[in-house]
């Protein structure tokens, strides 16, 4: 249905957009900071399965009404700036909670994953990026004349989605290494998840601030 063509356009061009670092990059980073790898690499997932829940939007045709209406649209950008503030202020209120010898020690059975996933798809479903991106851009790139147009934006929207999983996790595994090197000290683990709730509560302004103004 969608030409090689095209599928490699917007490929290159869904690089060019996922490269520069936006809210779901720093998010997953402020994660990485604040609770480790493990919580890094589930909330890249849940990103990109928000994401793909905005695609499945627009495949649908919701993605135009959002990014034609500003109410609908700064609607949408407050709950997510507000849900990342409010899950700052919950990282930074536990920050001294965390300590060295949970991340030095043997690790108990996993818990929260799926919590953490749900966290990273709504972050990635309010994302302002996401939903300009797939509601502007996306549509550009399908072939109306071949037809089954909500089928070719579902499949051309795995692209960035696919790019997305990997460099989310990139950043986030990095992120989380550095995060060990302060397991060393309950101090430094604090500080470091501390930091971490600041990140993602001045992300959370950041997103309400900036952004369309029409």
């Amino acid at each position: 249905m969608v030409s090689t063509d095209r599928y490699l356009a917007f490929a290159a061009m869904s690089l060019l957009v996922i490269v520069i670092p936006g809210p779901s990059v720093l998010f997953v980073i402020g994660r990485a900071l604040a609770h480790g790898r493990r919580t890094a690499v589930a909330t890249a997932l849940g990103n990109v399965i928000g994401s793909y829940v905005l695609v499945v939007g627009v495949a649908l045709g919701i993605g135009s009404l959002v990014e034609r209406s500003a109410a609908v649209f700064m609607a949408v950008k407050l709950a997510g700036a507000a849900y990342l503030v409010f899950l700052g202020v919950q990282a930074f209120r536990h920050r001294r909670q965390m300590r060295a010898e949970d991340i030095r020690g043997p690790q108990g059975p996993p818990r929260g994953d799926l919590r953490t996933v749900a966290d990273g798809a709504l972050v990635g479903v309010t994302n302002p990026k996401g939903i300009v991106f797939f509601a502007a851009v996306l549509p550009q790139f399908v072939d109306h004349s071949a037809g089954q147009v909500p089928a070719q934006m579902l499949l051309l929207g795995l692209i960035p989605i696919s790019i997305g999983l990997v460099t989310d996790t990139l950043w986030g595994l990095t992120a989380s290494a550095a995060r060990s090197w302060f397991a060393r000290s309950d101090r430094r683990l604090s500080l470091i998840g501390g930091t971490g709730g600041f990140a993602m509560i001045g992300l959370g302004v950041t997103v309400a601030a900036t952004g369309r103004a029409d």
